[in-house]
């Protein structure tokens, strides 16, 4: 059975950092390119950041590029994201999952991910 859980949220004020995690267990994605993805009230499933499994290879949105580091620990089934500089409009759910689709052209589009777990909430205060 596949579970991931997210951890890290919290309440921040603008310009903050946090540092969210994903453990998987049960079904182990080691070879698979992993993904965070947020959800704000009212708002679509996003596409935030992704990593390949090697992590020589990432991605990020461009509403975070250059503020969030995502990076993996193998050995520990383990998907980190750092979020600094944060902004009003980080608040949400985040969710790590597992890219099962899409191939290299689809590593940016939040459909392309699965199996997520019950999120981590962030809100960034004003």
């Amino acid at each position: 059975q596949v579970r991931l859980v997210e951890s890290g949220g919290g309440l921040v004020q603008a310009g903050g950092s946090l540092r969210l995690s994903c453990a998987a267990s049960g079904r182990t994605f080691i070879c698979n390119t992993m993904g965070w993805l947020r959800q704000a009230p009212g708002k679509e499933l996003e596409f935030v950041a992704a990593i390949s499994w090697s992590g020589s290879s990432i991605s990020y949105a461009d509403s975070v590029e250059g503020r969030f580091t995502i990076s993996r620990d193998n050995a520990k089934n383990t998907v980190y994201l750092q979020m600094s500089s944060l902004k009003p409009e980080d608040t949400a759910f985040y969710y790590c999952a597992p890219q099962t689709s899409g191939g290299s052209s689809g590593v940016t589009n939040a459909g392309s991910y699965a199996y997520w777990g019950q999120g981590t909430h962030v809100t960034v205060s004003s």
